[in-house]
C-alpha cells in the first residue's frame, strides 16, 4: 500500500512534547524556526514516500545478496541512498564544524521516523552512521574528527557498531577480538563480530567500523574492553582514499524480517593486515560505546513508532474498504463494527502517545547538549521507556493489524505480515527491552537517589488532574520505585523491572499525549484519541503493579530443570 508520512502529528509532537520553540530560542539551536521545522518535517516525509517507500517490498522480497565478499542491493537502493546524501538529510544534526547543520537532535530523529516508516531495514544505514558519529564526536581525537566526521555527516561514508561475538552477545566482556600495537600508533585487529548491521555493502565509498577489542594484558571483563575504528579502506591523512583493510563480511543471518538490512558475520584480520585506530584511551571502549548505543537506542524506540504507523495507515486503508456483514441492516465495512473499531483506537493511541514519548525524550536529549540542569538525567531515564515499550507496541500495534486485515493479514500480499516481521527485532537489538528494564531500576532509579525518576512521576501526577487514571498511575510508579530503592533486593527489582518499565513508559506517554490535546493543534480527534489513552490503557497498566510488587521469589520456586519442564 501507499505510504503517507504522519506530518501533521510530528509537528504537532515536535512542537508541544519536544519543545522546538524553547529549544529555538537557544543560540546553538537559532535556526529551528517554525518555518524551518516544517520545512524539513514536510521535506524529509515527502522524500521518504518518493524514494524509501517504493523499496520496502522489492527489499523485503529480495533482501541483500552476498557474493564474493561483497553485499548488493536490489535496483534503486543506490540511487536512493545518493539521492539522501546530495540533499543534505544525513547531515541535519551534524556540527557545523565538520559540514553539518547544527540543528536539534529532535529533528534527526524526525528524519529517521520518516524513513523507517516508509522503510525500516532501509533505515538502519544511516541510523548505525548517527552512532558512530556520536563516538567519534564525543571520544575521537582531533584528526580521528577532521578525518572521519565530515564524509560520516554527509552520509558520503557510513558507519557500524561491532560489539557482539558468536560468545559475547549482551555479555560484552565475555569478547574475544584482539588489538595489538604496532609501534606505529596504530593496531592490528584480529577476530570475528556477529549481527553487525549494514556492516558491508555498495551505497557508500566507505565504511567505517567502530569495533570493541582487547589489548595485550588488559583487564578481563567489560573493564578491559577498548574502542578502535577500522574503515573498509584505508583513508590517507589528507582524506584521499587508500587500500582494502584485511576485513570482510564471510556471512549474511537469515532473519526473520529487515531483509533489505545485511546483518553481517565480520571477520577483521584473516592475513594479518588488519590496523585500526584507537579511540580515547584503552580500556575505556565501552563507555565510548554507551555513548553511540543511546542515542540508537532512542531510534530504535522511534522504529517502534515507524512501524506501528506504517500498521495502523495499512489497517485503517483496509478496514475502510472491506465490505463484511451489515450494520443497521445495511452491507458495511469491518470498520463499522465495534471490535474493529476497538482496535484501531487503540493502535493509533498507541502510535501517537510512542509518537509524543519519543520527542519529549528527544527534547529532553537536547536541552541535555545544551546544559540545562536536570535535562540529562532525566532523558537517561526516558531512554529505556521509548526503547522498551517503544519497541513493544510496534510489535503489539503490527499484530493488531494483521488482525484487522483477518486471513489477508496472515498473507504476504498485504504487507501486513512484513510490518509484523520486521517489529520483532527491534525489542531485541540495542540492548533487549529486559536489559532496558534493568538499567532502569538499577542504574537509573539510583539517578539522586531515586530523585530524577521521583520527580519525573512527580511531574505527570502534577499535571493530570484532568485525567484520574493517568494520575494514579503515576502515583502507582513513584511506590514502586520507592519500594525498590528502599527495601527491594536486586533479584526482586530485576523481577518487577519490566512491569515498572511498562508503567512508567504508559504514564509519560499518555501524560506528552494530553498535552498534544490541551494544545488544541490535534483537534477533536486528538481529544479523543488521549482520552482513550487515559481511559484505557493506563488503567491495564496500573494492573501491572502487583507484579512489579510481587519480588523473585515465586520465579525461583522451580529449579532450573524443573522450570524447563
Amino acid at each position: 500500500m501507499d505510504f503517507t508520512p504522519a506530518t501533521a502529528d510530528q509537528v504537532l509532537a515536535i512542537k508541544v512534547n519536544a519543545g522546538i520553540e524553547e529549544l529555538a530560542a537557544q543560540p546553538r539551536f537559532a535556526a529551528a524556526s517554525a518555518d524551518m521545522v516544517e520545512a524539513i518535517v514536510e521535506g524529509i516525509g515527502q522524500f521518504a514516500a518518493g524514494e524509501f517507500a517504493p523499496l520496502n517490498r522489492i527489499g523485503d522480497s529480495q533482501g541483500a545478496a552476498l557474493a564474493d565478499g561483497t553485499v548488493s542491493l536490489p535496483g534503486g537502493f543506490a540511487e536512493a541512498y545518493s539521492a539522501y546524501v546530495a540533499q543534505g538529510w544525513n547531515a541535519v544534526a551534524g556540527d557545523e564544524a565538520y559540514g553539518g547543520q547544527g540543528l536539534p537532535f529532535t529533528l534527526a530523529a524526525n528524519v529517521l521516523e520518516n524513513l523507517g516508516a516508509a522503510n525500516m531495514a532501509f533505515s538502519l544505514l544511516p541510523m548505525l552512521t548517527v552512532g558512530a558519529i556520536e563516538a567519534l564526536a564525543h571520544h575521537g581525537s582531533a584528526a580521528q574528527q577532521a578525518l572521519y566526521l565530515p564524509k560520516l555527516i554527509s552520509g558520503e561514508w557510513s558507519g557500524t557498531m561491532n560489539l557482539t561475538e558468536p560468545q559475547a552477545g549482551s555479555d560484552v566482556g565475555a569478547l574475544r577480538t584482539t588489538a595489538v600495537p604496532t609501534g606505529d600508533g596504530r593496531y592490528a585487529i584480529k577476530g570475528t563480530k556477529i549481527y553487525i548491521t549494514w556492516g558491508e555493502h555498495d551505497l557508500a565509498s566507505n565504511i567505517v567500523h567502530l569495533v570493541l577489542a582487547r589489548t595485550p594484558g588488559a583487564p578481563a571483563g567489560s573493564r578491559g574492553i577498548s574502542l578502535f575504528v577500522v574503515p573498509k579502506f584505508h583513508v590517507g591523512a589528507d582524506g584521499s582514499p587508500g587500500p582494502r583493510n584485511d576485513l570482510r563480511c564471510v556471512g549474511l543471518e537469515h532473519k526473520l524480517g529487515i531483509h533489505a538490512s545485511p546483518t553481517c558475520v565480520m571477520s577483521f584480520g584473516d592475513n594479518d593486515q588488519c590496523y585500526g585506530e584507537l579511540v580515547g584511551h584503552e580500556n575505556e571502549g565501552l563507555k565510548a560505546m554507551f555513548t553511540m548505543m543511546n542515542s540508537a537506542r532512542i531510534n530504535v524506540g522511534s522504529q517502534g513508532v515507524q512501524i506501528a504507523e506504517r500498521a495502523l495507515q495499512a489497517a485503517k486503508a483496509y478496514a475502510l474498504g472491506r465490505v463484511q456483514g451489515t450494520r443497521d441492516r445495511q452491507p458495511a465495512a469491518i470498520v463499522e463494527h465495534p471490535d474493529v473499531r476497538r482496535m484501531l483506537l487503540r493502535m493509533r493511541a498507541l502510535t501517537e502517545g510512542a509518537r509524543a514519548l519519543l520527542y519529549y525524550t528527544a527534547g529532553m536529549t537536547d536541552r541535555g547538549a545544551l546544559g540545562i540542569e536536570g535535562a540529562q538525567e532525566r532523558a537517561d531515564c526516558l531512554v529505556p521507556l521509548i526503547k522498551a515499550w517503544g519497541t513493544d507496541i510496534g510489535c503489539e500495534v503490527a499484530s493488531l493489524g494483521i488482525q484487522i486485515h483477518g486471513g489477508m493479514g496472515f498473507v504476504e500480499e498485504t504487507g501486513a505480515a512484513q510490518h509484523y516481521r520486521d517489529a520483532r527485532i527491534a525489542p531485541i537489538y540495542e540492548g533487549t527491552n529486559g536489559i532496558q528494564a534493568a538499567d532502569l531500576v538499577t542504574r537509573k532509579l539510583d539517578y539522586e537517589q531515586g530523585g530524577v525518576l521521583a520527580s519525573l512521576f512527580a511531574d505527570v501526577a502534577a499535571d493530570c488532574s484532568d485525567a484520574p487514571q493517568l494520575r494514579a498511575l503515576a502515583e502507582d510508579c513513584a511506590e514502586v520505585a520507592q519500594w525498590m530503592a528502599r527495601e527491594a533486593s536486586l533479584d526482586d527489582k530485576l523481577a518487577g523491572s519490566v512491569p515498572l518499565c511498562t508503567m512508567a513508559a504508559t504514564a509519560v506517554a499518555g501524560w506528552q499525549l494530553l498535552r498534544q490535546a490541551r494544545d488544541g493543534g490535534g483537534g477533536e480527534a486528538k481529544i479523543v484519541v488521549a482520552r482513550y489513552f487515559a481511559e484505557h490503557l493506563a488503567p491495564e497498566a496500573r494492573g501491572l503493579k502487583s507484579a512489579a510488587l510481587a519480588g523473585a521469589g515465586l520465579l525461583y520456586a522451580l529449579d532450573a530443570a524443573a522450570l524447563a519442564g
